[in-house]
């Protein structure tokens, strides 16, 4: 009774961790996102597939648990890291309301007490804002927040919140999910709010698809950040008073040059 729930990082087989690879070659059954599933489609020809498209995430998650408790060894793979937007969360959400004990695998792969509950092993992958991060430069090397703009399970106002606060303490910001089809107003207001304790001219890393096929690094300012194109797979990087637009590059300083010689 094993559940993995991995990360896959980019989706890129060469950008996810080898216990990652080695985890998906054994299991007998994988359980993700459709397109997740697509991306590392080489890897598990030979396995029990569980695929569900967007807003099935319960079920997905659902469906994993009871493979690895009917004895079986499942994969549940989600992209980027599986703790940061993802599904290790869900896990253990479902896990604490149906009362199921976890017992800790600790990376092997046969745990002798697998009869005492579900044996868990999360395993890290690439998030999208660290991919997206060494493609945009090194906006992340000093204090950072991470936002999502989805209001699908937080409510707008918390959101706007969570925005204020973080442009008032001076956190590089770190944009998720900023735009979708029914979603189209999000970004300009997230604008809006940042621009009220933020220069119009702060630099802003947009990348999207990163380390993929459809991969995109640009750059702009503040003040022009809602007419950039971005989507569902797009990662913004918003520069504090201290970030750097150098060349094709985005970076924050973390304040080398006022305590050392450089």
């Amino acid at each position: 009774m094993i559940l993995y729930v991995i990360g896959t990082g980019p989706g890129d087989i060469a950008y996810m961790s080898q216990r990652a690879i080695e985890v998906i070659k054994q299991v007998d059954c994988v359980a993700g996102y459709t397109t997740y599933i697509d991306l590392i489609s080489d890897l598990i020809k030979d396995k029990e597939i569980i695929s569900t498209g967007m807003m099935k995430e319960v079920e997905r998650v659902e469906k994993a648990i009871e493979q690895a408790l009917s004895g079986k060894s499942c994969a549940l793979v989600s992209g980027g890291d599986p703790g940061i937007y993802a599904m290790a969360g869900l896990v253990f959400e479902i896990c604490q309301q149906r009362n199921i004990k976890i017992l800790r695998t600790q990376g092997k792969s046969n745990p002798s007490d697998s009869d005492l509950g579900l044996c868990l092993e999360i395993i890290p992958g690439i998030p999208a804002l660290a991919a997206g991060a060494a493609l945009a430069g090194a906006p992340l090397t000093h204090d950072f927040a991470a936002i999502s703009l989805s209001d699908l399970l937080t409510p707008w106002e918390k959101i706007e919140k969570r925005l204020t606060c973080a442009a008032m303490a001076d956190f590089v910001i770190v944009l998720y999910n900023p735009k979708s089809k029914k979603r189209d107003w999000q970004l300009k207001r997230a604008q809006e709010l940042i621009l009220e304790h933020r220069d119009a001219q702060i630099p802003v890393g947009i990348v999207t698809g990163a380390m993929r096929e459809n991969q995109s690094i640009s750059f702009t300012t503040l003040d022009q950040m809602d007419t950039a194109r971005v989507g569902m797979q797009t990662v913004i990087f918003i520069g504090s008073s201290a970030s750097i637009r150098y060349l094709d590059f985005l970076f924050t300083p973390r304040g080398y040059s006022k305590k050392y010689d450089i």
